[in-house]
């Protein structure tokens, strides 16, 4: 595998975008995003003809300029999506690699008074600027969304909030089954807080003034900071931890509003809108450090148990990382379910 970027087949643009939603956020992060659009092989060709979307959001401390990195032997998901429709094994599609970064790292694609509006930023910004700018099909049937980890989790929920923009969606080892994926994390954050006398702000004051990720403490508690500001802000915007910093022990008030977001506690609420998508695809590695594998199974489990059968599942042997080679079959299963222009 060479280490050197190729020629795309298709086309793509960097583009930015305005947010109405996200002017005045509450951690002051920019309200104009950089966001990168592919344009398949036959878009410049077949200029009368207009494309179904897929909607690609990235995991926890991701931003667009990271779907160009590259790793020895692997070639980036840009150029393994662009290799699929290239190859004529997946049908044309428009790809929209979506920017939800924040101060804090991520937004896991919801509305707070802790980070900002990002749902909304999403499904009305980033939608309505697509269907604007280019040759889309502005229909539920003809959208879906990708995502891998908190990605996962924005792609689990948005179709169950919005079915009248997104008619499919992938997930790889999105965040579900909240017993395993955070209880665990809140006996390692007390401890890792012990030096800052319980107060993640101390540790937060740390982290903003040396080098990032020096320390052991840093990736569990900023994503333990970052999830809280996305689940359990208070109106004014006071970001609540689910658990007493001192002890671990849950705080069930607070708890009981993450609880709320696990996709698998709003699958009854939405069996309606999921019971009408084209598409689910959900994977997970086997291994997977933050039992996804498993909040994936329990996922499908429930998914099967309002009627929704016609899907795709799979675990496979891997962790959590390194995944990214599974993106481009999804993202074929997605553009061969949406719907075309007839």
């Amino acid at each position: 595998m060479l280490p050197w970027s190729k020629v795309l087949a298709g086309r793509l643009e960097q583009r930015e975008i305005h947010s109405e939603a996200l002017e005045g956020n509450p951690l002051g992060d920019p309200a104009t995003r950089p966001i990168l659009v592919y344009l398949p092989p036959n878009y410049d060709i077949e200029s009368d003809r207009r494309f179904p979307c897929i909607y690609v959001l990235q995991g926890y401390t991701g931003h667009v300029e990271m779907w160009r990195n590259r790793t020895p032997f692997r070639q980036p998901y840009l150029e393994t999506a662009d290799q699929a429709f290239a190859s004529g094994e997946a049908l044309p599609a428009i790809v929209i690699y979506v920017d939800a970064w924040t101060k804090f790292g991520g937004s896991q694609f919801v509305d707070s008074p802790g980070t900002g509006r990002y749902h909304s930023y999403l499904c009305d910004d980033v939608v309505n600027f697509i269907d604007s700018q280019y040759r889309t099909i502005a229909r539920p049937e003809s959208r879906a969304v990708q995502g891998k980890s908190s990605g996962g989790f924005g792609a689990m929920i948005t179709p169950m909030l919005r079915p009248d923009l997104f008619g499919a969606l992938a997930t790889h080892a999105g965040d579900a089954l909240y017993e395993l994926l955070y209880i665990h994390d809140f006996g390692v954050c007390s401890r890792y807080l012990r030096p800052y006398d319980g107060d993640i702000w101390a540790w937060w004051q740390d982290f903003e003034d040396r080098t990032a990720f020096t320390k052991a403490c840093d990736g569990p508690l900023l994503s333990m900071l970052g999830v809280a500001a996305c689940f359990s802000a208070e109106p004014d915007g006071t970001v609540r931890l689910p658990f007493d910093t001192t002890t671990g022990r849950v705080i069930p008030e607070v708890w009981e509003r993450w609880r709320k977001w696990d996709p698998l506690n709003m699958i009854d609420a939405h069996r309606e809108a999921l019971l009408g998508l084209r598409g689910i695809w959900i994977d997970a590695g086997r291994s997977d450090e933050y039992f996804l594998d498993l909040g994936a199974q329990a996922f499908r489990d429930e998914l099967h148990r309002i009627g929704v059968t016609d899907l795709y599942f799979e675990l496979f042997d891997a962790t959590h990382s390194a995944i990214e080679y599974r993106y481009p079959m999804s993202l074929t299963y997605l553009a061969n379910r949406l719907a075309r222009d007839e």
